[in-house]
């Protein structure tokens, strides 16, 4: 149960990596997340099924995220459509897509290869070894491009818009591509999760943003706030990982599986009023004394 909490925590890290470029970073609530997670593991399943190479496969799924992404930021800065508005008809759109991709709403993948049966260890081995394999990959190349040129005016995007558009930063460019960067790592996570899990579904999307969010949110609470980008992103998959541990925990002592994402609505919910709590809690100390 511990290793397949962790590699599941670790696969699922990516989608909060992915959320973090947007709604950290961007200060964009994008939607788009709930219909790119399924649709990469959509189009990787199905591409499995029709012969291609996991490798190729799980590509393809990051890529259908990365469009996803690119639909909802060519809605929101081309056609000025609000940033909530573009992100739920993208991901409504997706669910017809993922239908017409796989002919049905779920697909499995039975006895075909997936990408972790190419490590040679025992299956919850490979699983966990391929999940931080890719985490390390995303971190690193994260850092690289977050200290680029390219990577601060987006991070200075973030930060002050129309102070960016005045140093002469093209904003629209910039949301345009973390939108299709962060999509395809939702993509990504959707394709490894599906493979993990044996079979795609058009509702597996349902709540995902809630997931992400919690990791973010479990990783912020559980460090201080001065953290450096590094510890930022590595507190991110900290946070995945906890959540995972807190689904099997709740599995375990008998409760009914369905009511899952209330209980995810409500750790999430918790861990956002904590800080508050505890913030007032000091100040209420200081002042007593």
């Amino acid at each position: 149960m511990i290793i397949s909490s962790v590699s599941q925590g670790i696969m699922w890290a990516i989608l909060g990596l992915g959320i973090y470029l947007t709604f950290r970073i961007l200060n964009f609530p994008d939607m788009t997340t709930e219909g790119s997670f399924p649709l990469g593991g959509a189009v990787a399943v199905t591409a499995i099924n029709l012969g291609l190479n996991p490798f190729l496969a799980t590509f393809l799924g990051m890529l259908a995220g990365a469009l996803a992404g690119l639909a909802t930021g060519l809605l929101y800065t081309k056609g000025k459509i609000p940033t909530i508005l573009a992100g739920i008809l993208v991901m409504t759109s997706c669910n017809s897509i993922m239908l017409m991709v796989m002919g049905r709403a779920n697909l499995g993948l039975q006895d075909l290869k997936r990408l972790q049966d190419y490590l040679p260890f025992a299956p919850h081995v490979n699983n966990l070894f391929l999940g931080f394999l890719a985490v390390t990959i995303i971190i690193s190349l994260l850092i690289y491009f977050l200290y680029t040129d390219l990577g601060q005016a987006y991070i200075a995007t973030g930060d002050n818009r129309d102070m960016a558009k005045s140093f002469g930063i093209n904003t629209d460019r910039m949301e345009l591509m973390g939108l299709v960067v962060s999509n395809g790592l939702i993509g990504l996570s959707g394709a490894l999760v599906s493979q993990q899990d044996g079979y795609a579904d058009v509702s597996k999307g349902i709540g995902v943003i809630v997931i992400g969010l919690a990791s973010i949110i479990i990783g912020e609470v559980l460090y201080s706030i001065n953290l450096t980008l590094f510890e930022r992103l590595v507190a991110i998959v900290v946070g995945s990982i906890l959540y995972q541990f807190l689904i099997a925990a709740v599995i375990a002592l008998g409760f009914n599986t369905n009511y899952l994402k209330l209980f995810s609505a409500l750790v999430l919910a918790m861990c956002l009023v904590l800080p508050v709590l505890r913030k007032r809690f000091f100040k209420e100390v200081r002042l007593s004394r």
